[in-house]
């Protein structure tokens, strides 16, 4: 596949944080996407949340037939505009966004962001019509988002230049999708789950941006700690493995690819015109570029979340306390399976536990360590705090299982206490169970504690964090 020309990044860093919005299709009616994405800059999204505040830049509204939407004044066109326009995300049918962009690349806009559909996704004249659009922006300099995606949003600096219906909490987690419904459907999930991000960009189509020019820009950028995509197809194979070798060595680089077999490659094909490829191919060459690769969108965010929250483990040598036998067989196997070592208790490690007055006295004194399913808060506390201090320890797993003395918000509590005795060492969990576990589960969210319903989210997250995946 030829190379794309690459424009100067100037553009993509103004693109990503812009001072001055237009957009260009600016409507008053509700359920369009010119009204959701104008009242996702002037209002923050389309349906209130928390997490929804004003853009702090300038908002231009481009609509001939309009006086004012949403107390904006509306341009007839983008020359009309006085002042200088960073970016212009234009929402109009696909037949008329060539010329529109040649309008704003003569009055000096730095990139564009194309929402709309009906390009080289359809094949034939939609090709055609993207290759005049591509050309035009390398005219006039001018980066190109898109077509045929959602947009960006930017929650740390209060940037939605999308129509999705909500915005997420700010937080260190970048997203790079090839599917902008799925980017929109994971912010709702984000609510929910507490995910929190950096950034999150939808490429459509790729016309000019890709996933390795945001890699790159997100190797730079002091609000990503972790990125993360979805994929269904790279242009340029090669650029992206470079890019992702590179960056990879920075930060965390975690990929979810779909089209991975014939069927996923044809549907691939048909939504945002990129190459699905051969898997086996595409698998050697990103575990190569040291991006890992997960099997769902649930693994590719509780991996993120934990990468984000959690440090880095010195070494792959990992206890778990336990309540409960079976959990802790479960997650012993889980870790085996995954590369996760389990380190034996030492002699002096038993002791330390003894020496508690805590123990019950048919605890396991082995990891994983089964504190027996009448354990309180002050026997989880007693042992996590022996095992945190052992210098061969490097991260712990924490599971609950619930019993009717089980103390969910104070087990919790006493993590919370040791996260912040021992900030060094990685801590998950797993409250296990729903309705009880909750009050627990929510003080560890709060405080930045990963987790998980099942040993073997837990067990994955950590491999994540030894180095062990």
């Amino acid at each position: 596949m030829k190379q794309k020309q690459k424009l100067s990044h100037s553009g993509l860093e103004t693109l990503m944080n812009p001072r001055s919005v237009a957009v260009i299709g600016a409507s008053r009616e509700p359920a369009s996407v010119g009204f959701g994405i104008l009242k996702s800059l002037v209002e923050g999204c389309v349906l209130r949340s928390a997490y929804c505040k004003p853009f702090l830049g300038r908002v231009y509204a481009v609509n001939p037939h309009a006086e004012m939407i949403l107390g904006k004044r509306c341009f007839k066109r983008i020359s009309d505009v006085a002042e200088d326009v960073d970016v212009a995300i234009i929402s109009l049918p696909a037949k008329i966004v060539p010329s529109v962009a040649r309008e704003c690349g003569q009055k000096g806009v730095k990139a564009l962001i194309v929402v709309a559909a009906g390009f080289a996704e359809t094949g034939g004249e939609g090709a055609k019509l993207q290759a005049e659009l591509l050309a035009i922006c390398k005219k006039f300099k001018m980066r190109l988002l898109g077509p045929n995606c959602l947009g960006i949003l930017r929650p740390g600096s209060n940037y939605n230049a999308s129509f999705a219906l909500s915005a997420p909490p700010a937080g260190q987690i970048a997203f790079v999708s090839q599917s902008g419904a799925l980017a929109d459907s994971i912010l709702d999930w984000a609510l929910s789950e507490r995910y929190a991000f950096s950034s999150i960009v939808s490429l459509g189509n790729a016309a000019d941006l890709d996933a390795a020019d945001f890699l790159e820009f997100f190797e730079k950028d002091d609000q990503t700690k972790v990125i993360t995509l979805y994929l269904e197809g790279l242009d340029d194979g090669r650029r992206f493995f470079e890019v992702a070798k590179r960056v990879g060595g920075k930060k965390p680089i975690l990929l979810l690819k779909g089209g991975r077999t014939g069927a996923g490659e044809k549907a691939a094909t048909s939504h945002t015109a990129a190459l699905a490829g051969d898997w086996r191919v595409f698998q050697g060459a990103m575990r190569q570029a040291g991006v890992a690769l997960v099997d769902s969108l649930e693994e590719l965010f509780d991996t993120a979340k934990t990468l984000a929250t959690q440090p880095r483990a010195k070494g792959n040598a990992i206890t778990v306390v336990t309540n409960g036998g079976g959990a802790g067989v479960l997650a012993s196997d889980y870790c085996a399976r995954l590369g996760v070592n389990l380190v034996p208790l030492k002699a002096s490690t038993i002791a330390k536990l003894d020496a508690t007055k805590k123990m019950h006295p048919a605890y396991s004194r082995r990891n994983p360590l089964d504190i027996v399913g009448d354990a309180l808060p002050q026997r989880y506390e007693a042992a996590m705090e022996v095992l945190l201090a052992e210098e061969y320890v490097h991260g712990l797993i924490v599971i609950q299982t619930l019993q009717t003395m089980t103390d969910a918000k104070r087990d919790a509590e006493a993590v919370v206490r040791m996260r912040a005795k021992y900030p060094s060492k990685p801590i998950v969990c797993v409250f296990m169970g729903g309705h009880y576990s909750a009050p627990g589960i929510k003080i560890l969210r709060d405080a930045g504690i990963p987790d998980f319903n099942d040993p073997l989210k837990a067990a994955k997250a950590m491999a994540a964090l030894c180095g062990a995946s």
